[in-house]
């Protein structure tokens, strides 16, 4: 599989280290010269995977799964540096030799999209819960986290940058094909397919589907407990995030569109999402 260079998004000053395109997907720097090893990265089959598109509400998904799977106390969990026992499969820190020899059951977070994942885990029994989110509120996100970030210094309108996105210019490559992918695999055993607005309209309902899905033995008094925590974490979650960019709340995309670029918005959504049955709320 041939990597090219890719432009970035930076505007107007140049990223320091550059984009680039494996098997035509815009992918990190970081990624360069391991995807073949990713590709071979052994799985376990009582591995659990958090897949999402970057800022699809990662952190707080990654928490509630956490919790739901080890039984944890969300006191012990705020105590605690979450990402160590979550890493990311690609990231240059822990790195793959790492997580290859993490105690199972090993917690492991992607932004990857299918086709690059592990190829064991395509065919394999591990669970892989994936997540999207509403992609007017991920733009969103997404354009802040650009503009924070020191490495990425991104300094261009948000118009602009929202056009890359519409364009499959950022980062990951397409979140449209991202999404497709994986809601192409969501009736498959090993695969729960998740929404970041059902975390906010119905959660106690997500979290059953956790415990399903993982396999985990809840009594109600159990369950009803743990949804409590998990509305807790969400709040906490939320509300941090609120104070400097509201990452983290529903319906953000309404602070920063414009009416036309909303109607452009929907078009390309329309145009590119319209072959299969996953819709978002965009009234929220």
């Amino acid at each position: 599989m041939a990597e090219s260079e890719a432009e970035t998004p930076s505007t107007p000053v140049e990223f320091e280290s550059k984009y680039f395109e494996y098997n035509g997907v815009r992918l990190p720097p970081f990624c360069r010269g391991k995807m073949e090893e990713i590709a071979d990265f052994p799985v376990r089959e009582n591995d659990i995977w958090i897949v999402t598109y970057p800022k699809s509400g990662t952190s707080l998904l990654q928490e509630i799964v956490y919790l739901v799977s080890q039984g944890a106390d969300p006191d012990e969990i705020g105590l605690m540096n979450i990402d160590e026992q979550l890493p990311v499969l690609e990231y240059p820190q822990p790195g793959l030799d790492i997580i290859k020899e993490l105690t199972s059951p090993r917690l492991i977070k992607s932004h990857l999209p299918y086709q690059f994942l592990p190829t064991d885990l395509h065919n394999g029994e591990s669970k892989v819960i994936y997540m999207a989110r509403n992609p007017k509120d991920l733009v969103v996100s997404y354009y802040q986290f650009h503009r924070c970030l020191r490495t990425m210094s991104y300094r261009g309108t948000f118009q602009e940058f929202c056009r890359r996105f519409m364009n499959d210019k950022l980062g990951y490559g397409s979140w449209f094909e991202h999404v497709q992918e994986f809601w192409d695999h969501h009736l498959d055993s090993n695969v729960l397919f998740l929404k970041y607005e059902d975390m906010h309209k119905d959660l106690g309902t997500m979290v059953e589907q956790l415990v399903r899905f993982l396999g985990v033995s809840y009594d109600k008094a159990q369950l009803e407990c743990t949804v409590e925590h998990c509305h807790q974490l969400i709040d906490q979650c939320c509300n941090a995030e609120a104070l400097p960019v509201g990452r983290g709340r529903v319906g953000l995309w309404k602070d920063i569109f414009t009416v036309s670029m909303n109607d452009k918005f929907d078009l390309v959504y329309k145009q590119r999402m319209g072959k299969f049955d996953l819709n978002f709320d965009f009234s929220l």
